[in-house]
């Protein structure tokens, strides 16, 4: 029995963990602009974005999937790799690459940044799950009946799906049609809160905090040429 406590406990902290995660980005983001130069030695200010909360935040965002099954698998094999390829990045020198602009800087002064396996890459598909699950919560937050597979597919055909390509587009496609029904959705989303009133709030929070974030890295992407690279 105190063990089960112990788990529900771990289980509603997540999103409000995660909360405190974006509260710490928010307070860190743009406030220590750097001069950095490209690999043709063009200069401009970046932005500090430290990796820890970025990557915990990407965690939550496993830990939900994992809440919600195996029909996401597709997305979170993709998460995984792609935090796992970063925070190799960030142990090889993790006073160095404690900031994610400096991974950036290093691979577009290398012109490794494009590479399939570059940590560029990883942090631009890591910003695009994002993207996803700030524009599905934001739906969720909005209208808590809404049909799920809708919800899904809406956020999926205006966040992910115009980087992707045809192999890509299909296994996606795939995963939507296994996406929970609503009830179930809200019962994973439930564990997270001890009411529909105050999963909203939280959820409210959630994307309030997220979005702004997610658009001063999409500048940050957009500096080192990676915002409209697209997958096969």
């Amino acid at each position: 029995m105190k063990r089960r406590r112990e788990m529900d406990n771990q289980n509603s902290s997540e999103l409000r963990s995660a909360i405190e995660e974006l509260s710490l980005l928010a307070v860190m983001k743009l406030k220590h602009p750097v001069v950095v130069a490209d690999n043709n030695n063009k200069k401009y200010e970046a932005h500090d974005l430290p990796i820890k909360p970025f990557l915990s935040l990407c965690n939550f965002l496993l830990h939900l999937l994992d809440k919600i099954g195996p029909t996401m698998a597709v997305l979170r094999q993709d998460i995984s790799r792609n935090i796992q390829r970063l925070e190799k990045m960030q142990e090889s020198d993790p006073k160095l690459y404690s900031n994610v602009v400096e991974i950036l800087k290093k691979e577009a002064n290398e012109g490794t940044s494009r590479k399939v396996t570059s940590s560029s890459k990883a942090f631009l598909w890591l910003t695009r799950s994002l993207d996803f699950t700030a524009n599905l919560l934001e739906l969720i937050e909005k209208d808590i009946t809404v049909d799920m597979q809708h919800a899904v597919e809406e956020a999926y055909e205006s966040t992910l799906k115009p980087w992707h390509g045809w192999i890509s587009a299909t296994a996606y496609r795939v995963a939507l049609k296994l996406v929970p029904d609503n009830k179930t959705m809200i019962e994973i989303l439930l564990s997270e809160a001890k009411d529909e009133e105050m999963l909203k709030d939280d959820l409210k929070a959630f994307t309030t905090l997220l979005i702004p974030i997610l658009y001063d890295i999409h500048s940050i992407l957009e500096t080192y040429g990676l915002e409209r690279l697209k997958a096969t």
